[in-house]
């Protein structure tokens, strides 16, 4: 919705919630002979651009493939380029996810290749003026700096933080740069977002990712969407959801607190409290197991645990369920119904169900609620979790994460050596780059670092409560909102701490103007991937290849080659490209992907070479918008974009995975089944598959993964080359970097990493079976007798961490109304780059708060005036009200794409000159509060505590 009411005043005065088109080109020093001039207040998006220096239109004509650097659809895109100007765009509708179709952001994307509000070159804050500085200048005196908290507080008092808009080569070298500066201080978004996804649905079957793809969706029966928004948030994998609503019939069942316009859609809407999604499945799950409903021979053959699953449903009765969720028996029943007779089935779901304290819980009975229907590894079926960020698939992969290395290895020994196989270095050498003292029993080089949601408690938590040397002394910001991050008033106490603040981004960021520091921040011109190319993996698991679409502009790096320049100031250059050709200072990105297609087994990485990527993206008509599977032509056969795991080298030409745990295929042409990751058995019990396997596999039933010794047992070791079986020797089937025990397995039909049941039981997790808890700023206090919090914790990913202390605290009578947040279509992320473009900044000009009238009347707040939101922790941002029905009574949802205000104050002032937003308002964040997932310390944002008042 556009939250804006024209005039129609000559003055064009403001009216109603937002500005006139003339006030906002006023406001943001936009004239009618500048942008508008350019086609700004024009009727379409996909058109002509004209360009700001004058392009002959008989210029030679050159067309970029690009693919869109927004959500994690990975819509494609045509870029036209003329004498090194991008003029014109169109999305491309041969491209196999897209098919033609764009979003309001996809439309936009040109301006983020030549954005005048762009960070134009590198500078620094002195005396709290912005000074422009040379490269040379700013990376010698970040450099300096750095080395000396280094020498004084030891490499962990440096923050790494990265990003999910890095393309795969420069998040795997971003890790690596992490690692050989010596820290596991590391992070990116995912962690604020689908950390609890990947550790949910790793620990239920094997790895933490979407199973299917928005195309197969087109051949559900059923779809359950929950805490998922794709109408606004990825809108293009809409076509796909609607597809099958209108060819198969499919049921679109939305359940969320907030009428979305994904609900606007949907055959059932399901209104549910903030915080109660495990009680909502349990309770779907009771009518299911009451009914007899569940595929009872697919549980036999694949599922561990399930009877403790009816354990802990039994006592979701109906009369239960309503009283935690708020759903009523009818239509309980009458959803559980609907799953049931429209199998296959699939369930989506997104921050609205990650979000939370209890964020792994949910994520685990979302995957019990899909496995007891059956519907796992079919096509139409699975778990597909829509990822935000364009990247955030694979940097997550890459482990640009806290507790792993790139491809899910842990920190134990045994990782660190394989990499440093993969990397030609000396492990002894990178493990003294790490603080070599122990902390509670623990080296750094083998603990989780310091999560990006618990970067501010680095700061300002005792030293003496951190399992590190010293507090976090500088943070380097790559790539990052702040303004995505919960607790915006401690943020700011971080901030203003730190003796260093470093942001590496195409535009400021909130980070720059929303502290009161005086100097030590460096703002470093960062390239969009416009200005780039390489490698990109799509929610889907798909690796994209992208075009350079234009030259960096104005004096911006690429940010592969500022961790180029960084590492050879910081003295470990020689070590980081030991096997990448760097040219003067530009490393070469395909060297970067043969990097890493040498060292990820785990969720074969290792198939994708560059050659094979680029093969795909220049036919990308030959594949099906149905099956991703191309039809003649020279990948005939193959997966678009080879969702991994791609197994082996790039020369067995594995055709990648398009569907996970998929028995009805060989192992060769795509097929999987569960992983054997937990062992063999539990208790006595076989935690292997039962009478279930891929097609041809010559196991027939479960089997542990794929070592020397079992290939050697099973009498297959002659099936290796001598080459192959001398360096398979001792490893196993993520180790061997020759590929050879991949290769033996799959050609005996088996999967490498073994066949193993789905667990619904997690027993290394807080509650085995996942359990409805209170969030811990709950207004629902009679619930917290049988539904409350953890006890506190000593130490989690280093640090103290709070539950019981701060739920036993009853702040609901002054903060009684529940506030939650998420998206809207024509923003992404913390905004800074979507409000930063014209043609979206106008389409919504005010940060708001939705309301329900209810509320509103009883509170005296009327729709479009000014409103203050309080958090329960006094955290306060003031909105225009916007009152509608969308949300119940008793929520309160805001936006979380804004910035550049904070706590009533217009921040604009401080933003480097003609560097500002087009559009600012306070960040969502600013209000919200304390709570973290133990597994992962996901934020919780999803659901606290808030008070509205009018300002």
């Amino acid at each position: 919705m556009k939250l804006t009411k024209k005039s129609n005043t000559s003055s064009g005065q403001q009216q109603g919630l937002g500005l006139s088109r003339r006030a906002f080109l006023k406001n943001t020093g936009v004239t009618t002979g500048g942008l508008a001039a350019a086609g700004f207040m024009g009727q379409t998006m996909i058109r002509k651009a004209e360009a700001q220096t004058a392009v002959s239109p008989n210029a030679p004509k050159e067309v970029k493939r690009t693919i869109c650097s927004h959500c994690s659809v990975g819509c494609g895109v045509y870029a036209e380029v003329q004498n090194g100007v991008w003029t014109h765009q169109e999305p491309a509708f041969d491209h196999p996810f897209n098919r033609g179709a764009h979003c309001a952001k996809g439309a936009a994307l040109r301006e983020h290749g030549h954005g005048e509000r762009r960070l134009k070159y590198p500078m620094k804050l002195v005396n709290g003026k912005w000074q422009k500085v040379s490269w040379d200048q700013a990376i010698n005196e970040v450099g300096d700096k750095i080395q000396q908290i280094r020498s004084e507080s030891g490499p962990d008092s440096v923050y790494w933080l990265g990003s999910a808009k890095h393309n795969n080569e420069q998040a795997y070298l971003f890790r690596k740069f992490a690692a050989l500066w010596g820290t596991n201080n590391v992070d990116h978004q995912a962690r604020i977002c689908h950390s609890t996804t990947v550790a949910g649905v790793a620990n239920t079957w094997g790895y933490g990712a979407m199973t299917n793809s928005f195309n197969d969706m087109q051949n559900c029966k059923s779809i359950i969407l929950i805490g998922s928004n794709p109408a606004e948030a990825h809108p293009v994998s809409m076509q796909h959801i609607l597809l099958a609503k209108e060819r198969n019939k499919a049921k679109i069942i939305v359940v969320d607190p907030r009428f979305t316009r994904t609900a606007a859609k949907a055959n059932e809407y399901v209104r549910i409290r903030p915080g109660t999604d495990v009680a909502y499945v349990w309770g779907l799950l009771w009518h299911i197991f009451q009914n007899g409903w569940e595929d009872q021979e697919f549980i036999r053959q694949r599922v561990y645990g399930m009877e403790e699953v009816r354990e802990e449903v039994a006592r979701w009765t109906p009369a239960e369920v309503e009283n935690v969720t708020g759903v009523g028996e009818a239509q309980m029943y009458k959803v559980a119904k609907m799953l049931a007779e429209s199998r296959p089935g699939s369930i989506v779901w997104c921050m609205g169900g990650t979000q939370h304290t209890t964020g792994n819980n949910n994520t685990r009975a979302y995957c019990i609620l899909m496995l007891a229907l059956g519907n796992m590894g079919k096509s139409g079926g699975g778990t597909n979790i829509f990822r935000g960020h364009d990247n955030v698939q694979g940097a997550t992969d890459l482990g640009v994460l806290s507790h792993t290395l790139p491809g899910y290895y842990g920190l134990a020994d045994g990782s660190w050596k394989h990499w440093c196989r993969v990397w030609g270095l000396d492990f002894e050498w990178v493990q003294n780059r790490f603080d070599q003292n122990q902390y509670n029993g623990k080296k750094p080089i083998n603990n989780n670092g310091i999560p990006v949601s618990r970067w501010v408690d680095g700061v300002l938590e005792n030293k003496a409560n951190i399992e590190q040397k010293d507090n976090i002394r500088a943070m380097v910001y790559w790539g990052h909102a702040v303004n995505s991050q919960t607790r915006g008033v401690e943020m700011k106490k971080a901030m203003e701490k730190l003796d260093l603040m470093v942001i590496v981004d195409p535009y400021p960021t909130h980070a720059a103007v929303m502290h009161d520091r005086k100097d030590g921040v460096y703002l470093l011109p960062a390239c969009t991937q416009f200005e780039t190319y390489g490698s990109v993996t799509a929610s889907n698991r798909s690796m994209q290849w992208r075009d350079q679409v234009i030259e960096p502009l104005f004096e911006s790096k690429t940010d592969h080659e500022i961790m180029y320049l960084m590492s050879k100031k910081l003295g470990f250059s020689e070590q980081l490209f030991k096997n990448i050709k760097v040219n003067g200072s530009i490393p070469l990105i395909e060297d970067i992907t043969r990097e890493f297609n040498r060292g990820m087994w785990t969720i074969g990485y290792t198939g994708h070479s560059p050659e094979r990527l680029k093969e795909h993206q220049q036919n990308w008509h030959t594949f099906s918008f149905q099956t991703l599977q191309a039809e003649g032509g020279s990948a005939h056969g193959e997966y678009y974009g080879l969702p991994w795991p791609c197994w082996g080298t790039p020369e067995m030409k594995h055709p990648g995975t398009p569907i996970l745990y998929d028995t009805s295929k060989p192992v060769a042409e795509g097929g999987l089944n569960f992983r054997t990751r937990f062992g063999v058995e539990r208790n006595g019990v076989s935690l292997l598959s039962e009478d279930s396997y891929p097609v041809n596999a010559e196991i027939k039933g479960g089997h542990p993964e794929f070592t020397d010794k079992l290939i050697k047992q099973l009498g297959w070791w002659g099936d290796l080359t001598p080459e192959e079986q001398a360096a398979a020797e001792g490893k196993n089937w993520k180790t061997d970097l020759s590929g050879g025990i991949q290769r033996v397995a799959i050609k005996h039909g088996c999967a490498p990493f073994g066949n193993a049941k789905a667990r619904a039981v997690v027993w290394t997790f807080p509650d085995q079976v996942p359990k409805h808890r209170e969030p811990l700023y709950t207004n629902r206090r009679d619930l917290l007798k049988d539904y409350a919090t953890w006890k506190d914790a000593a130490s989690i990913y280093r640090l103290p961490t709070m539950y019981e202390s701060i739920q036993k605290n009853d702040v609901s009578q002054e903060y009684p109304i529940i506030l939650t947040s998420g998206r809207l279509v024509e923003y992404e992320g913390g905004g800074e780059e979507t409000r930063s473009n014209p043609w979206l900044a106008e389409l919504q000009q005010e940060m708001f708060a939705e309301i329900n009238p209810f509320d509103a009347n009883n509170l005296n707040v009327r729709d479009g005036a000014d409103i203050w939101v309080e958090g329960a922790e006094g955290g306060r941002i003031k909105v225009k009200a916007m009152v509608t029905h969308r949300v119940g009574r008793g929520v309160v949802f805001i936006p979380f794409h804004f910035g550049g205000k904070f706590q009533g104050k217009d921040l604009t002032s401080k933003y480097p000159q003609g560097s500002a937003p087009y559009v600012v308002g306070e960040a969502a964040n600013t209000a919200t509060t304390y709570g973290y997932d133990p597994v992962t310390l996901m934020q919780e944002t999803k659901v606290t505590l808030c008070k509205v008042t009018p300002a």
